[in-house]
């Protein structure tokens, strides 16, 4: 059975909200600096004053001496018209250190649980009127007594003779309970089990009970039922955590130039916010999903159930789940301009489940990155149109170069190659038969290039019809066998495409191999592919030539490879 942790403390006020509350509060109320210098008292301290003591002294001292941060209560004496009486200080932290120290008066309280403990009799007429519950336990810890009322759904007759144990929740089955106290304590909470099975949390202060010799004979208290006031005090805790988690997908919206760092966040809140083992955000790219930030490893097997889930989601603004092998899955779906655009997506261990604070959270989620998926999508769409050319989706010659450059600079032993080559007869394409079937053209050669390229090689189109593929670890036998392949593939490819039987379209290649060591630069060794290139049309369109090595220390081709030649003809 899942239950509710007990809530952490909430963050600290801020002064104006500090304010509110001390010229509000029903009791006094002080605000202290760090070294308990008064800041500001309300009205409901001037009484306190006129009965003379040392009352604010004392908040002085325990301020001062770090109390707060051990204790977050504080009684003290103080004399009014009516007599001595004690006010009891709750702490509330507030920014560089101060702390607003907040009033009740539990005299009457003090009075009467004095008055319960002295006599047995005396507390049982009083609880027998109470609403609280009031009991008492034996030798062996079972309750001996309890008021005629009961307490958290059971009737006193259920709860006489049963252990306080068996009411504790698993969670806190290690805490402390005032029903076996060997001290006396006071205002002490206990979460316990009602008779329902949800959690109660109780305040209580109790005595123990000692026998003639000292012995211990059990314990006598009251509790109140403070559940609803806990509850409530949850709930809050949440919203702001809530609060907090969303400002932070919020501000990186706003602030960050990188809309995938917020998409990076918006994972890491997903994960943190619902206690998920991971968390993916997607981007959708036509009719599927992809990727675009994540926290975790998704189990592989779980990968066949997110197109059904995702689909789902999009349907949905309640968000969906599923189990997908050892997992269990929650997506909530992101739009932009009422479109959907994406989706979050949470996992679990299958035996877990989605609370309704996950889901919602889920789904809170994915109402907030929308606008950053589609920022980061169109970052993406700049991205390509910068590196790539927007005819035939190769690199452009200016991506290409700084690649090239990168890849010459951790070039570690071995050779690779660069063949360099352009269209024959390309220029007769676009005069007899226009511009577009000359466009048509080149998209076939970037997706032939696309098709020979392997995985780690460069393919790019430097401008006009002139193209270069950048061959990783390949000598000078492979090399040139890539480059007789080109040329049969290109004329069987693209003779379709001609403008005329006698003016066949294919290419020319030049190839230049890469040793690395002579400290050749990118553009020195294609300049050396594009002599050799001409070098091949000058033996006849449709030819390949291996350009001569580089000049040791000058990063330029050879005198042989210089020959040049009229491009695209």
């Amino acid at each position: 059975m899942e239950t509710e942790s007990v809530p952490t403390a909430p963050p600290p006020l801020d002064g104006a909200e500090a304010a509110a509350i001390l010229a509000g509060w029903p009791g006094p109320a002080l605000r202290l600096t760090a070294d308990g210098a008064l800041c500001a008292a309300n009205a409901r301290c001037v009484p306190l004053d006129t009965g003379g003591g040392t009352w604010r002294e004392d908040l002085s001292w325990w301020v001062a001496s770090g109390g707060p941060r051990l204790d977050s209560t504080r009684s003290v004496p103080v004399a009014t018209g009516s007599g001595p009486g004690v006010v009891e200080f709750a702490a509330v932290p507030l920014p560089d250190g101060e702390v607003l120290l907040l009033g009740r008066d539990v005299t009457l309280e003090r009075r009467l649980r004095h008055a319960l403990t002295e006599s047995r009799q005396r507390y049982k007429d009083l609880v027998d009127i109470s609403s609280d519950f009031a009991w008492e336990t034996g030798p062996d810890g079972r309750f001996a007594f309890v008021s005629p009322a009961g307490a958290i759904g059971y009737r006193a007759e259920e709860l006489l003779g049963r252990h306080p144990a068996d009411l504790v929740l698993p969670d806190f089955a290690d805490q402390p309970l005032p029903f076996d106290t060997r001290v006396p304590i006071e205002r002490t909470e206990v979460w316990l089990r009602d008779r329902s099975g949800e959690p109660a949390c109780l305040i209580s202060s109790a005595v123990p009970l000692t026998g003639p010799g000292g012995e211990w004979l059990g314990a006598r208290g009251a509790c109140r039922d403070i559940t609803d006031a806990r509850l409530r005090g949850m709930e809050l805790s949440r919203v702001r955590l809530r609060e907090k988690y969303l400002g932070f997908i919020v501000s990186s919206t706003r602030d960050d130039v990188d809309p995938t760092r917020t998409l990076e966040i918006a994972a890491g809140v997903a994960v943190n916010a619902t206690g998920a083992a991971g968390a993916l955000v997607f981007a959708k790219a036509g009719e599927g999903y992809g990727p675009a930030a994540r926290q975790g490893t998704l189990p592989p097997v779980a990968a066949d159930a997110l197109p059904a889930l995702l689909a789902a989601a999009a349907e949905s603004a309640e968000g969906c789940e599923t189990v997908a092998g050892p997992v269990r899955l929650l997506a909530g779906r992101t739009l932009f301009r009422n479109e959907v655009n994406g989706a979050v997506l949470a996992w679990r261990p299958a035996e877990e489940t989605w609370s309704a604070d996950d889901i919602s959270m889920v789904a809170a989620i994915a109402d907030h990155v929308g606008v950053a998926v589609a920022q980061a999508r169109y970052q993406e769409r700049l991205k390509t149109l910068s590196e790539r050319d927007g005819l035939t989706g190769l690199y452009n010659r200016r991506t290409f170069m700084e690649l090239l450059e990168q890849r010459l600079e951790r070039h570690r032993g071995g050779s690779s190659a660069l063949l360099y080559f352009d269209l024959d007869n390309f220029k007769a394409v676009n005069d007899l038969l226009g511009h577009t079937a000359g466009d048509g053209v080149l998209k076939a050669v970037g997706t032939l290039l696309v098709r020979l390229a392997r995985p780690g090689d460069l393919t790019a189109r430097l401008g006009g019809d002139e193209f270069v593929l950048w061959i990783e670890r390949v000598d000078e036998a492979q090399a040139l066998r890539v480059a007789d392949r080109l040329l049969r593939e290109a004329a069987e490819f693209l003779r379709p495409l001609s403008a005329a039987p006698d003016r066949p379209l294919g290419v020319s290649i030049g190839v230049a191999l890469y040793a690395g060591g002579g400290g050749e630069p990118a553009q020195g060794l294609v300049d050396r592919g594009d002599h050799a290139m001409y070098a091949a049309k000058r033996q006849g369109k449709g030819n390949r030539a291996l350009a001569p090595a580089a000049a040791i220390g000058s990063g330029t081709a050879g005198e042989d490879a210089s020959a040049g030649g009229t491009g695209g003809e």
